[in-house]
Order: C-alpha cells, then structure tokens, then sequence
C-alpha cells in the first residue's frame, strides 16, 4: 500500500491526463463498435481500472483501442445481424463472447505463455495494423458525410421484398416449432401475415439495408448514395475536427488535441444551436452489470465466435505486451508479461459484464501518463476513475456531442495506426521469393495478404492465414538455410574425408561410401533418397558415416528408412558408423534399428567398419 502512494502526485496528474486523453477516444471507438458510446466508456473505466490493479506494468493506461473495436465490430455486426437487427436481443450473446476472449487472456497468463506473443511475425502484425486503418477510413466516411443508409427511404425501399420475404420465412419457422401444417393450414398462415403492418416490413429492410451497407465493402457499395445526399454541416463538423486535431499539436502537445477537436467543434455546434446529428444518449448513473450474460446463455449463439473470441484474446495481448515494452523503455524497468495478460484478461471480463467493449494497453495514454508523471499502478486506477466522475456527472452533456466529430477523430485514428513503417520497407526489402516471372518479397507477400483480406473479407481469418504462410515461409528459409549448411550431398558430389585416403583400392568398386554432414531433415531429404539410385549394380556394400549428422526430423526418418528397403531389395549391405544418439533413438522407434540394420552392422570407428568390410569380403571368397 505505501509502495501504490509512493508517487500520489504524479500518479495523481498521470492518471487525470490520461483519463481526459481516453475520453474522446472511448467515445468514438464505441460508436465505431456498433454498441454506442457508453459502451466505450464503459470499456475505459472497467479495463482501465482493473487491468492496473491486476496487471504486470506500472504504467500501463488500458482501454478500447482501434485493432479491438475493428475486431469486436465484426462480432457486433455478425451476432446483431442474426438476431433480426435487434442490438437489445443480441447483447447478451455478444457480451459473452467479449467475457469469454477475457477468460482466455486470463488463461494465456496463467498457462505462461506471455513471452510467446513476441514470435508473431511482424509482416502479419503490420499488415493488420495498417488494414485495421484502412476500415477505420472507409467506414468513418459515411458519418463524416452525414449519411445513415438507414435513414435514406430509397435506399431501404430497395430491401422491401427481401424484408417481405424474411418475415414470411420468419412466420413459416414459427408455424413449424408450434407443429401447425402450413400447406393444410394456409389460414393461419394468411392470418399471422395480415397482422404485420407497413412499419414493420420498414423496420426489417431498414435491417437489411444497414446489414447490406456494414464494413468496408457496405461502405464502398453505398458511397454512391452518400454523395447524392450529403450534408454539407456534418461533413463540415468533421472536417473542423480533423484540422483542429492536427493543427493543434503544432502549437503545443501538452494538451491533448483530440481533447480540444472535441470540447471547441461540440461546443460551437451547441452553442450556436446548429441543427446537427448529436450521439446516442449516455446513460446517466452507474453502470449496471447485464446478467443476460448469464441467464440467457445459450451455446449454439457464440459457437461460431469462438475462434474471435480467441483472436481477440491474442489481439489484446500483442497490443498490452508491445505497449508494455514502450513502457520499459521509457521508465527503465521491467515488466511481467504473464502478470499484464492476467489484468488484461480481469479487465475485459469485467468491462464484458457491465456492458464494455474489449480493450487492451494503449500506447499512446500510456506514453501521455509516463511524461506526466505516473509510475505506479495507481495512475492507471486514477485514469478510470476520472472516466466514472465523467460518466456520473456529465453524461447528459457528453450525450450532446455531434456524432461528425467522433467520426472526425476516427478517421484521425485510422490514419494514425496504420503501419507507415512497414509501408515505406517495402521497396528495399529483399526479393526471395519468385512467382512465375515476377520476384518478391516474402514479407511483403505476407503483409499485403493480410492487408488485402483484413480490409476485405475477414479480419480474424486473414490473420489465422498470414500466420500460416509466414510460417511456412519461414520454415522454407530456414530449410534451404540449413540444407546449404548440412552438406547432405548425391553420391555424385562426395568427396572423400581425410580418414579414407588409406581405403583398398581393390573395394572401391564394391564398397561405396555416404557421408551426412548436418541434420537429415525435411530440407535436405531430397538429395538423400537419390542414393539408392546412383548405387551401381557392382556394389555389394555402402557404409554410411553418421558421425556429423546431429538430428534427424520425421521425414529424414522416413526417408532413410525408403532409401534402406531399396537398397535391401538390391541384396546391398549397408554399414552405419559413428550414430549419434537422437538419430539412433529415432530409428529404434520405428525398428529400422535393427530391423534394417542389425546391431552387428553398427561401428562406433570408420577403421572397424572397414576392417569388417575387409574380413567379410575375404570370408566370401
């Protein structure tokens, strides 16, 4: 407890900084989200609060950041999408999948696997990044024009049919669980049809409408639209928060300029009575947990979330983890990784529970709490705390805010986070890799992939997939590496070991010799299988020496065992000298030892092999 008041006053001034620098950015991620803006608030306090008090980073500020609402839109967008439109009806199903991604960074810190998140190849990381700015842009264009496809009746008139159709669809499902024969029945089905008023045909294409024009490619579809009816005063509003944001920090970064965009666009909007487009209203009082966690779970509505659910466990951590080396940095100590991912996993199970949307470490408020003077635990717990006072006593006046302006600072956020570096190494990075006729680079190739499918299609398998290639890149390089290194050579390019100037010359028709020089693994395997090939019909023995051959993986097992039945079936006697011991623990496994080779035929020296070689040539004469 002395040790949390050890710095009370700079944890006092970090803390209160960075809680007015997460402000505006909770607000606008939580519309972002799909879940409004209480929703980021909420995710703030919660995360910010307990994720320092749990945590493995002093400093560390957490809260909603741009990579875990892009992700927690999708899941938004896809369980509401299933529950006919309705936010209120999905809720539950959603927050359980935002507790359940908690529980398992919960679980990646207790399992210790913390010091793990580091090996995720940084072209994947880069490539999610830069697309994660790519959607934040594209889908902030719309509200920064002032468009709302479901408010724009000819766009929603468009869905009518299918609307129509849907809720027969609907009526037909209904009939069916109640065991009504519809085709022996059709009144019934006449009658439930006539009950469905104009209003509710509109609410459901309005549905359909909203569904269709969601995430990059909705946006993309619909932009025609959204200039047909744009509104000058919102695109304006946006517009002022962009340049104040930017021009801002010219002046001075001691004041956050996100914070000024938002207090001087919304003030003057207010004040001046402008007819604008404010956010959805902020619940006054406390946050209430919402126990349709619990009392309407059901497992067949997150199943199919499960694997989100894990992404954004591993999001939240690569993102707390690498801002929790910047914190390091900066500060000269050292953080615990599997402490942070345990608080990390404690706040955003909390948040889930009360409503919040998912978050993890965020670089830039951490960086803003270290300069102010935060260097305990206490600063992160003052941060959320302001956010509550906020919530408490101003969330009818935050609830005035223009909805342009927190478009205005998303787009601000999306061009932030994108990965300029990664961007700018892609002329100079090395061209490994050949397809067809155009080189490439390998990272590169990674990296635009799964900018391409996270902007595109899908943000949780493009990541899934740029894991895989990289890995299987990876695993080519270092096979091609380590065969150029392994010296595992054709019988035509051997050369002969000091040791064997001395070898009879009356043998060297008879008696071939193959030396492994490095591991015999999935890289060097091909060279080695020729061996039973380039065997003349004169031999009678091979001795191959093994004295250099460290290891031996799964397929240079199997391939010694395809090259040592071929030569068997040739009636070839092969001599093994000098077997290291996992080599030899190998082959016992699968009886190549002594199935294949007896134990007579094994040598711990090349002079005993040879001797061998020499008695039992001479016994068949």
């Amino acid at each position: 407890m002395t040790k949390l008041f050890s710095n009370f006053k700079g944890d006092l001034f970090g803390g209160i900084t960075a809680g007015i620098v997460a402000l505006p950015l909770a607000l606008a991620f939580g519309v972002s989200s799909g879940l409004g803006p209480s929703a980021g608030l909420y995710g703030a306090i919660f995360i910010g609060f307990f994720a320092a008090i749990f945590g493995g980073t002093s400093t560390q500020i957490s809260g909603p950041t741009a990579p875990m609402t892009a992700v927690s839109m999708i899941v938004v967008a896809g369980i509401v999408a299933i529950n006919d439109g309705n936010l209120e009806k999905a809720l539950p199903a959603i927050l359980t999948v935002f507790l359940l991604a908690g529980l398992m960074q919960v679980g990646l810190g207790l399992l210790g696997l913390g010091k793990y998140i580091k090996y995720i190849p940084y072209p994947v990381v880069s490539g999610f990044m830069t697309a994660i700015g790519v959607i934040i842009l594209l889908t902030q264009i719309l509200p920064s024009m002032g468009y709302y496809p479901k408010e724009d009746l000819e766009f929603v008139k468009g869905f009518k049919a299918e609307a129509e159709e849907l809720i027969l669809e609907n009526i037909l499902k209904e009939e069916a669980g109640e065991g009504i024969l519809v085709l022996e029945n059709f009144k019934e089905t006449i009658g439930r049809a006539e009950t469905i008023s104009d209003i509710d045909i509109m609410e459901e294409a309005k549905t359909l409408a909203a569904k269709e024009a969601s995430g990059v490619l909705g946006a993309i579809k619909v932009f025609p639209n959204a200039l047909r009816n744009i509104n000058w005063l919102e695109v304006l509003l946006a517009l002022s928060t962009i340049i104040i944001i930017y021009g801002f920090k010219r002046i001075t970064t001691t004041i956050p300029s996100t914070l000024v965009a938002l207090l001087v666009v919304s003030g003057v909007a207010y004040g001046f009575g402008i007819d604008y487009r404010p956010i959805e209203k902020i619940p006054s009082g406390m946050p209430l947990p919402n126990f349709g966690i619990f009392t309407n779970f059901k497992l067949g509505s997150i199943t199919p979330y499960i694997f989100t659910a894990f992404t954004l466990a591993l999001l939240g951590a690569i993102d707390s983890l690498l801002t929790s080396v910047v914190a390091d940095n900066m500060t000269k100590t050292k953080h615990q990784p599997n402490k942070e991912l345990v608080g990390q996993g404690v706040g955003n199970s909390i948040a889930a529970i009360f409503g919040g949307i998912p978050g993890a470490g965020a670089t830039i408020r951490t960086v803003v709490n270290i300069n102010a003077g935060g260097k305990t635990k206490l600063s992160g717990m003052i941060a959320g705390l302001l956010l509550l006072v906020i919530l408490l006593a101003l969330g009818p006046v935050a609830s005035q805010i223009p909805a342009a302006v927190l478009a205005g600072i998303l787009v601000t956020v999306g061009i932030g986070v994108m990965d300029y570096k990664g961007l700018k190494a892609i002329p100079s990075l090395p061209k490994d890799l050949k397809i067809g006729p155009v080189k490439l680079s390998s990272e590169v190739m990674v990296m635009l992939i799964v900018l391409v499918l996270s902007t595109f299609w899908n943000l949780v398998y493009a990541v899934g997939i740029g894991l895989i290639i990289a890995s299987l890149m990876f695993m080519k390089k270092m096979g091609d590496l380590t065969a150029e290194r392994s010296n595992v050579k054709t019988l035509l390019k051997e050369k002969a070991w000091a040791d064997e100037d001395d070898f009879p010359k009356e043998l060297l028709e008879k008696v071939f010799i193959k030396h492994i020089k490095g591991p015999l693994f999935f890289g060097s395997t091909s060279d080695f299988q020729q061996l039973a090939k380039q065997i003349p019909s004169t031999a009678s023995s091979v001795i191959i020496r093994m004295g250099r051959m460290q290891y031996m993986d799964q397929s240079g097992l199997y391939a010694m065992e395809d090259v040592l039945v071929e030569l068997k079936r040739q009636n070839i006697n092969v001599l093994f000298v000098n077997v290291l011991k996992q080599p030899r623990y190998m082959m016992e496994r699968i009886d190549i030892i002594p199935d294949l080779i007896p134990k007579e035929h094994i040598f711990n020296s090349f002079n005993k092999c040879v001797a061998y070689v020499k008695n039992s040539t001479h016994s068949k004469k």
